[in-house]
């Protein structure tokens, strides 16, 4: 008798579609982008990985956020750790990976709440910054990759490959939609004159 071999993204997802992994991964990530985008020293996101390409059933979704020296850690740890959380539903996960000014690698965030050294934690300087998971050790990405991500999601939309048509219609046509009327907002008058 042979078994028959299953393949991971089989074991992963199940039954479930690629329709409804892919879709469900894009709408995780357009709320991440949506809350993160206004996050005090947030200044680049892209998205990186599998999701970007056209994959049927990605493993994850992967995000690179840009951060200023300034940036507010807890609530870009605690939108991050929503992210995973979510996609932990459908048996998937997700990682936002860090960059500082220059395009440096600086690790993850966190997936823990409070830092305290753990057993099962790999960063090399443990809670010495908040919500910060330096373990290059672990994960470094490319610094080609870090400068020209595939898919820039703010501060403006760039793509440096062609994109799937759900990435088009599920993420940007909504962000492009927030983005016009954020610039029609902008655009208004504070007060009208009183005819």
């Amino acid at each position: 008798m042979q078994r028959r071999r299953v393949s991971d993204d089989e074991w992963q997802y199940r039954e479930r579609s690629s329709a409804e992994v892919r879709g469900t991964l894009l709408a995780l990530t357009l709320e991440f982008v949506r809350a993160a985008r206004v996050v005090r020293g947030v200044t680049r996101i892209a998205m990186l990985g599998s999701l970007v390409t056209d994959k049927a059933r990605p493993k994850d979704s992967d995000l690179l956020v840009s951060v200023a020296e300034d940036v507010d850690w807890a609530p870009l740890a605690r939108l991050s750790r929503r992210l995973q959380g979510r996609a932990q539903g459908i048996n998937s996960t997700a990682d936002v990976f860090l960059a500082a000014v220059g395009d440096v690698y600086v690790g993850r965030v966190c997936r823990y709440r409070e830092c305290h050294p753990r057993i099962r934690c790999r960063a090399r300087h443990c809670g010495r910054w908040p919500h910060l998971n330096d373990d290059l050790d672990v994960v470094a990405l490319a610094p080609d990759l870090l400068r020209t991500p595939p898919l820039v999601l703010h501060p403006a939309i760039e793509a440096t490959v062609p994109l799937p048509a759900d990435v088009e219609s599920l993420l940007l046509a909504p962000l492009r939609f927030a983005g016009m009327l954020l610039e029609s907002r902008s655009r208004m008058p504070a007060k009208y004159p009183e005819t």
